[in-house]
């Protein structure tokens, strides 16, 4: 027991080893090779179980992670899955592109410490692929059908969230999506060499033994009215993301050669899961990605497997500020991306023919203000040009909130964010009672586990409203 208490003074933080670089950039599998089970328990008794577990606290579903590490231990992988679950509907998703250097492992003891965080993201990853493959499944023996219906809009992260519980509380869920897969983002935005799509479809598979009902291909306020939802359905949920790109307003945006993040995205995964050419030629050219959140890594790391000669991100402030992934900025290195800090981007420059020959951009200093992290200051007289013969701009996101919320009653903040919990609301329930949402169209922009977050608590609240109401008032 005292060997396995000191565990992390004599075994080192080792994550799952990672495919080459030569070899990784040659496709678009996922990068991050699997633990052994021998490695994955080694790992978690590195888990010192120090008592005050912050790293349970910074984890945005809370989830319990001493006490799976300890089953981990154990060899009691099932059972490690099931507890994962009890916080997380979607643990093998998270456990492969949650930040965790900014989130549970930032929080770990160990990492205070010259030892390193216990690899808690992997560990997750590890133990749910390995009990999916193992043939675990949720138990929901012990559910009662209540003969009620919630629809969902919206296959992502919340919205897939949101039907896992309520399949656990008894409740009826059938999801709808516009697209022809589960995920959102998931499946469309987040590229193949940070999620597999066969991850996605196996959850698909889960959620379907449940009981879940995925109507895709149907767009709701197109294939179907809002309004019939709400007569037909108890509830609705709405987790419609924010697919809205920030304009940065830059001279030049429209040349050609010029792209937006998601777009550029979503065509190039759409084109490998059709098993097709990319419709983006890159090959030998110079990429410029203007930001420096996870989307502008998905983005620099895409165009290097796109062929592209050179690729930069240029960035506004310095590398501590950047909003992505330190593990995803890493990674980036490796594969041959230079980095441009303290530089903002001014104008996009025409080569005369109506295309992109380059960026004109000027120094920045970042100045202290009180107001949150340090305000970049342009530096007058530092202009420079970095050329490229292709932009893509990667400023974030915002709620593209749908005309039917608006049109049934449900007020929106000014930027187009859901608003939810007000004036004696349930907790994600909107100003209509009968309608709740959560993710990115309540929160804006943000972290998948925080939409995973927001599924599951608007289930639980949605829950506690059908039980309060006589199944025949069900339906306001």
């Amino acid at each position: 027991m005292t060997d396995k208490l000191f565990q992390f003074l004599n075994v080192p933080r080792q994550p799952p080893r990672t495919v080459p670089v030569n070899v990784r950039v040659l496709g678009y599998g996922e990068i991050s090779g699997d633990f052994a089970t021998r490695e994955a328990g080694t790992q978690a008794e590195r888990c010192i179980d120090c008592g005050n577990p912050y790293c349970e606290h910074a984890c945005p579903v809370h989830n319990y992670i001493p006490n799976w590490l300890k089953l981990v231990q154990d060899g009691r992988i099932m059972e490690a899955a099931t507890l994962m679950h009890e916080t997380n509907p979607l643990p093998e998703i998270c456990g492969r592109i949650c930040p965790q250097d900014r989130l549970c492992e930032g929080a770990c003891t160990l990492e205070q410490t010259a030892f390193g965080a216990v690899t808690i993201g992997s560990i997750e990853r590890w133990v749910t692929d390995e009990a999916l493959r193992q043939g675990w499944r949720p138990d929901l023996s012990h559910v009662t059908e209540t003969g009620r219906r919630v629809a969902i809009v919206g296959a992502g992260p919340a919205g897939l969230s949101c039907a896992d519980r309520l399949r656990r509380a008894g409740i009826a869920a059938d999801v709808y999506d516009r697209q022809r897969e589960i995920g959102g983002l998931l499946t469309f935005g987040i590229p193949p060499f940070k999620l597999e799509k066969d991850v996605v479809r196996t959850r698909r598979t889960v959620l379907e033994e449940m009981g879940v009902r995925f109507l895709l291909g149907k767009e709701v306020g197109r294939d179907i009215e809002f309004g019939q939802l709400l007569d037909d359905y108890d509830a609705v949920f709405v987790g419609t993301g924010a697919y809205t790109y920030v304009d940065g307003q830059l001279p030049g945006r429209e040349l050609h050669g010029v792209h937006d993040a998601l777009p550029f995205l979503i065509v190039n995964t759409e084109r490998l899961l059709r098993n097709e050419p990319s419709p983006i030629d890159l090959a030998g050219k110079r990429v410029v990605v203007l930001g420096g959140g996870d989307t502008g890594m998905d983005c620099v790391r895409t165009a290097v497997r796109l062929g592209a000669a050179a690729v930069r991100c240029v960035y506004r402030r310095d590398e501590a500020s950047m909003p992505g992934s330190a593990r995803e900025v890493k990674h980036a290195r490796e594969e041959g991306v230079e980095f441009v800090f303290q530089r903002q981007p001014l104008e996009i420059l025409d080569d005369g023919h109506g295309h992109v020959r380059g960026v004109r951009v000027i120094a920045t200093e970042l100045v202290k203000d009180g107001h949150g992290r340090p305000r970049p200051q342009n530096v007058p007289g530092s202009e420079a040009v970095i050329e490229a013969d292709v932009v893509i701009q990667s400023f974030g996101f915002l709620p593209s909130p749908p005309d039917w919320l608006k049109a049934h009653g449900v007020q929106l903040h000014r930027s187009g964010r859901v608003i939810t919990g007000e004036h004696g609301a349930l907790p994600h329930q909107t100003t209509h009672r009968q309608i709740f949402a959560g993710g990115d169209n309540v929160r804006g922009a943000d972290l998948v586990v925080r939409a995973v977050y927001d599924g599951r608590e608007a289930a639980g609240s949605i829950a506690r409203m059908l039980a309060e109401q006589p199944v025949a008032a069900a339906v306001a």
